[in-house]
């Protein structure tokens, strides 16, 4: 399908211009207020869209479209993109210009934003849904497990009260577990070495190599820029989120707004709310399973958005 010129024409006139100015024009308030209905809650969502991308440099080269589909989605969620509470975050990439077979554009090189639910984002799905007595993910430190028996789905943890202390402490697995307010319990326990080897097989832009050199410093300053996968930005954080995502995929009760979350999170929000996934970041636990919604891209690795990652996938 030949791209859509006004469509090119509408993206690149916005491109040129500030995301306050487009966000306050006319079709995206319609779309604004359409979606949000109360005008105070549109203007909340205005200014905290437009600080969130003024204070993030990488942002600002992302179509505004995207911007605003994936934050309306986190608005829906009743989640903040606050970098600070690590509900959800708005995180660019870079779209690859694709051609057909005939050498004919069928879409064009942009940058988007993508919607990438926090591992804090589903423990609050989870915690609103009231199925959910208790629910938790985090690093267990060395000397912290004492016995995991998987068989009986019981596990021993002994927790490193000084905090000083376990924060030198190296990490040798990571912890999740849930309880429903019935009593149902599930507890899950994963080595570091099997979570390494995890993101290895589901992320193209990691290597369990990679991490090592990074770990160990032996990466130079001026390529640094190069290690932009969430894994190597914040691994703790990714471990804990798909502790959660495993567990809940396979053990848990979803909601229909948790089902939704699920479903978008790492992908890049269309008009009419189809989800577009990137297969260089797509965090899922199985394959992709429909080709056609994969699309070419790499997540932005200019060194200019290394700290903007790191503010976004901090806290």
């Amino acid at each position: 399908m030949p791209v859509n010129n006004s469509l090119v024409t509408q993206q690149q006139a916005e491109s040129n211009l500030p995301f306050s100015t487009v966000i306050n024009s006319v079709p995206y308030q319609k779309l604004i207020s359409q979606t949000l209905k109360d005008r105070n809650t549109a203007n909340r969502f205005i200014s905290s869209i437009v600080s969130a991308v003024s204070t993030t440099p990488a942002l600002q080269s992302c179509t505004p479209k995207t911007i605003v589909s994936a934050a309306l989605l986190g608005e829906a969620l009743k989640l903040s993109p606050s970098p600070q509470l690590g509900q959800f975050y708005l995180v660019p990439f870079k779209q690859k210009e694709k051609r057909d077979k005939n050498n004919r554009i069928i879409a064009e090189a942009c940058t988007n934003a993508m919607f990438v639910l926090g591992y804090k984002g589903y423990i609050q799905l989870a915690t609103r849904s009231g199925e959910y007595k208790r629910i938790n993910a985090m690093p267990i430190k060395q000397g912290e497990l004492v016995d995991y028996n998987p068989f009986d789905d019981e596990i021993t943890l002994q927790y490193t009260e000084n905090e000083e202390l376990r924060a030198t402490l190296p990490t040798i697995g990571y912890y999740a577990m849930f309880e429903y307010h019935n009593g149902f319990k599930k507890v899950m326990y994963w080595s570091k070495e099997k979570m390494i080897a995890h993101a290895a097989a589901y992320s193209p832009a990691f290597s369990a190599e990679g991490l090592k050199a990074l770990e160990s410093g032996q990466v130079p300053q001026n390529e640094l820029w190069k290690y932009s996968s969430f894994w190597y930005k914040d691994f703790d954080n990714m471990a804990c989120k798909t502790m959660l995502r495993q567990l809940i995929s396979k053990w848990g009760l979803m909601s229909i707004e948790m089902q939704k979350a699920f479903d978008a999170d790492g992908g890049v929000i269309g008009d009419n709310g189809e989800v577009t996934f990137s297969d260089s970041e797509r965090e899922t636990e199985q394959q992709p399973q429909q080709p056609d919604n994969i699309i070419d891209a790499e997540v932005v690795t200019e060194p200019e958005a290394e700290e903007s990652f790191a503010e976004m996938l901090g806290g």
